[in-house]
């Protein structure tokens, strides 16, 4: 269980921290926006922001 945790904890660092070297302050804000979405169970959102950040990703 705490090793799924620190897992998960050092992925979403590292994926943040690509993305900010990519995309500058868009792409953590798109992060957050589908951990947001995935945690308050809109799906719209979550899927919104996920399909944003990985055009934004390809593109860069």
């Amino acid at each position: 269980m705490v090793l799924w945790q620190l897992l998960r904890i050092a992925g979403e660092f590292l994926l943040t921290r690509e993305a900010q070297a990519r995309l500058g302050l868009a792409g953590p804000a798109l992060l957050v926006a589908v951990t947001v979405g995935v945690r308050v169970r809109r799906t719209g959102l979550a899927v919104g922001a996920a399909v944003v950040f990985t055009l934004l990703m390809t593109q860069a």
